[in-house]
């Protein structure tokens, strides 16, 4: 199972409390939108959701680099929340924009471009979960 999109705007969620994106703060032990954020804004478009999850899981796990490849398939084995569920589309305001190979970049509400790509056409347009029930 992946939890990659193709050609794909996630915007974010219709109760985000936020009118501009900001950064998830950082801590002394980050959260996982703080290193989702910087993976994705140091590396935008270079990295699959999957890719993004798996780092982010392994950086707090503290996984050694000799068992990245074992780890992953036990991280995999089980279902995984897709970005959708990310705290960066549900609480600070960000949408992620994946490309044709999967690749994914993040864009703050309110820019022109979160605006351009919110209606693009050609992309399949996907909203972040919301935090509470409607």
């Amino acid at each position: 199972m992946t939890t990659n999109y193709i050609d794909t705007f996630i915007s974010v969620a219709p109760d985000c409390r936020v009118a501009r994106a900001e950064a998830p703060p950082l801590t002394p032990k980050p959260s996982v939108a703080a290193l989702q954020f910087e993976l994705v804004a140091e590396h935008p478009y270079e990295m699959t959701s999957d890719e993004i999850l798996f780092a982010v899981h392994a950086t707090r796990n503290s996984v050694a680099e000799a068992d990245l490849d074992a780890e992953r398939e036990r991280f995999f084995a089980k279902d995984q929340a897709c970005l959708r569920a990310s705290a960066l589309g549900k609480r600070y305001g960000w949408g992620t924009h994946h490309d044709a190979q999967g690749r994914v970049a993040l864009y703050g509400i309110g820019t022109e471009e979160y605006d351009r790509l919110l209606g693009d056409p050609g992309l399949t347009h996907k909203a972040a979960m919301r935090s509470s029930r409607a």
